[in-house]
């Protein structure tokens, strides 16, 4: 497993933060920590310590990903639709879904379905 490490000095202050994986096999895995991030050839993405984020899928650069949030997330394809109806969907913090682009439009393969809160 290889690691990606950002390295970030604020004044005088010091900050490291892992926010990718690349694993032997060629999995990848990128944890997102922003309020917009657009995919870039990864097989996971982990939303995370964000109140909110959007996610746009990019054909041009992703054929299958899943993606796990721990926020509520909106994700938008750049082009095309999702399941060839929504121009984007809504996952709240806890869901689980996993996509695959056929022909610039984006279908959901599995889902862990919907989270309520009690």
């Amino acid at each position: 497993m290889k690691t990606l490490i950002n390295k970030k000095t604020i004044g005088n202050k010091h900050y490291t933060s892992v926010n990718s994986f690349s694993y032997d096999d060629g999995i990848v895995v990128k944890i997102i920590e922003s309020n917009e991030y657009r995919t870039n050839g990864e097989n996971l993405l982990l939303i995370r310590n964000t109140p909110s984020s959007k996610i746009i899928l990019d054909s041009s650069t992703t054929t299958s990903i899943t993606i796990k949030t721990l926020t509520n997330a909106v994700i938008k394809p750049f082009m095309g639709k999702i399941d060839e109806e929504y121009d984007e969907i809504l996952m709240n913090k806890g869901a689980s879904v996993e996509f695959f682009n056929i022909n610039n439009n984006w279908y959901i393969l599995s889902s862990d379905g919907l989270k309520l809160d009690n």
